[in-house]
This record gives structure tokens, C-alpha cells and sequence, in this order.
């Protein structure tokens, strides 16, 4: 089952006292989170399924209130464990050149003639957007903003992504 399941936030802490659970998630996913309904909370290698009654927005979080929350203490016992939904729900609600992390990781990077560059070892994140990092074939890592002007194809399905090798992104 875990293999299916996606974490998208977590449980920070409590708020007030009827067992609302505090959220930390990813910025921009506000309209994942309002529309859930069923999520997973792990806890000691376990899944628990839970029923989201509520979702509110307070600040920088999610406060939802789930079913099976009564009291504070309720959420106290999960308290830092991660949500999880189902990895077709994320998948289904990914927008138009939006991607998951996993389905990036591994896939071989080619350039725009057709020759393999290498693999994509990590995609990481800064102020300007994602960076794939892409592990040549010699072994030495490169660092290439993923924006549509220097990564024209990502294909999954193949498992192929072909970037525009401008002078110096990749020597």
C-alpha cells in the first residue's frame, strides 16, 4: 500500500482544543488540500486512514479537522507524523508541465541531437524554481534550472527528458 500513497503535509501541532490538526504543506497546493477527503497518517511504520470533516486556512496552514479527532490529545499522538493520499489523486491534479519528484529521479537526460547526457539524480528547489541535478556520464554532477526554454521534453512515460545544451550548462 505505501508504494501508492504520496505525503503531501504534515501534522504540526494541535489548534484549539476540539482536535483540529495543524498542517504544514507545500505552498501553491492550497486547492489539494482544501479537496481532500480521505488521507492516510503514518505513524510506527502503520498506515491509519482518516476522514477529513474540515479544511480552513489560518496563516501559512492547513487547520483540518478529521472525524476521528475528538480532543486535543487525539492529534498530540500524531503529532509530527506525515499525510499521505494516494499517488493517482496527486497525479490526477497535477497541472500541465508539473511533475512528481519521483517520477523525475532516474530518468536519462538527452540533448536536443539525441545523445545521452546522463540520468537525473535529484531535483531540488530555490528561489527561482526547481533545479534537476544531472549526473553525467563521467560521473560529475550538473545543475540545470527546470524552466521549458532549457527542458523542452520530459516524457515519463519513456523515461526520457532532452534539454537544450547551451554553451557551459553541460560541457
Amino acid at each position: 500500500m505505501k508504494e501508492d500513497l504520496i505525503s503531501i503535509a504534515k501534522i504540526l501541532n494541535f489548534h484549539g482544543i476540539k482536535g483540529e490538526a495543524k498542517l504544514g504543506f507545500t505552498k501553491g497546493k492550497e486547492n489539494q488540500i482544501e479537496n481532500l477527503n480521505i488521507v492516510f497518517v503514518k505513524k510506527d511504520n502503520a498506515f491509519k486512514q482518516l476522514k477529513v470533516k474540515s479544511v480552513r486556512f489560518h496563516k501559512h496552514f492547513a487547520i483540518i479537522k478529521f472525524e476521528e479527532f475528538k480532543t486535543v490529545n487525539d492529534v498530540e499522538e500524531y503529532k509530527g507524523c506525515d499525510i499521505y493520499i494516494s499517488k493517482k489523486e496527486v497525479e490526477n491534479n497535477l497541472s500541465e508541465n508539473e511533475y512528481l519528484i519521483n517520477d523525475l529521479i532516474g530518468m536519462e537526460v538527452y540533448d536536443e541531437d539525441g545523445c545521452n547526457i546522463g540520468t537525473i539524480t535529484a531535483v531540488g528547489e530555490n528561489l527561482a524554481g526547481s533545479i534537476l541535478s544531472v549526473k553525467d556520464n563521467n560521473n560529475k554532477e550538473h545543475l540545470v534550472p527546470f524552466v521549458k526554454d532549457l527542458v523542452p521534453v520530459v516524457d515519463i512515460k519513456n523515461g526520457k527528458i532532452v534539454i537544450n545544451n547551451i554553451e557551459g550548462l553541460i560541457n
